[in-house]
């Protein structure tokens, strides 16, 4: 593994999906780096000072010089350590990876937290939605007839996905819907198999599921009462995901 010689540090939150990514991106490269624990409920000075635009997490810091945003750190972790690219070369396949790393964040991942921390008909409306937004993932899985999305390697895409692997059902579960129905995606179940197998997944640190579970009932059930619309929860929502 390449040292950091204390070069490398990633401040982050131990259940955020956006912190996941940002760390397995340095495993993959083989990148040393110190780990920073920041409770984003009981934020300390450093977080202001690191991200004081957002104040969240995840920050990286190379060099001494802060830098937040999973998508924005992916690439410049990519663009800093070129080898075992995360990206493709290719600009119009490049392209098209920002694209769909877009897509997941803005539709996958928030059609599935409104149908979280929502129910009745706004739950509803955001599980239809979610399953529509997963055709779309699966459509493109079925296309490409790969491993991942980045071929026979994880890359951009997988890392930006890897919550539908294991956070998604733990969501499921706490709002009893079914949006990640198995049959209807197997493009994206045979995914999550080849992506929670993966060595750096499997040796990189991930929450158990009950902590998961533990974790987002009660959040659930603290959003609830304030979320009394769509568009108030969707705020609400976005107020609490970690980018």
């Amino acid at each position: 593994m390449e040292k950091s010689d204390g070069r490398v540090e990633v401040v982050g939150y131990w259940i955020s999906a956006y912190v996941h990514r940002v760390r397995w991106a340095l495993k993959l490269k083989g990148v040393d780096y110190k780990y920073t624990e920041e409770d984003i409920f009981n934020k300390t000075p450093l977080l202001s000072h690191l991200n004081p635009v957002h104040g969240k997490v995840p920050v990286l810091i190379h060099h001494g010089n802060p830098l937040p945003e999973s998508a924005v750190i992916i690439e410049y972790i990519d663009d800093v350590w070129t080898h075992d690219p995360l990206l493709p070369q290719d600009p119009i396949l490049r392209a098209q990876a920002r694209f769909w790393a877009k897509f997941l964040d803005q539709k996958v991942i928030t059609s599935t937290a409104l149908a979280l921390y929502s129910e009745g008909e706004d739950q509803e409306r955001a599980v239809k939605l979610a399953v529509e937004y997963l055709d779309r993932i699966e459509e493109q899985l079925q296309l490409q007839g790969n491993i991942f999305f980045g071929g026979e390697k994880i890359g951009y895409v997988d890392l930006v996905m890897g919550f539908v692997a294991y956070i998604l059902p733990v969501w499921q579960e706490v709002a009893s819907v079914n949006i990640l129905d198995l049959s209807r995606f197997p493009a994206i179940a045979a995914w999550t198999v080849n992506f929670l197998e993966h060595p750096v997944i499997k040796t990189e640190y991930l929450p158990h599921r009950d902590e998961i579970f533990s974790f987002y009932s009660r959040r659930r059930q603290e959003l609830l009462p304030l979320c009394g619309s769509q568009t108030h929860l969707g705020k609400k929502v976005w107020s609490f995901l970690l980018s």
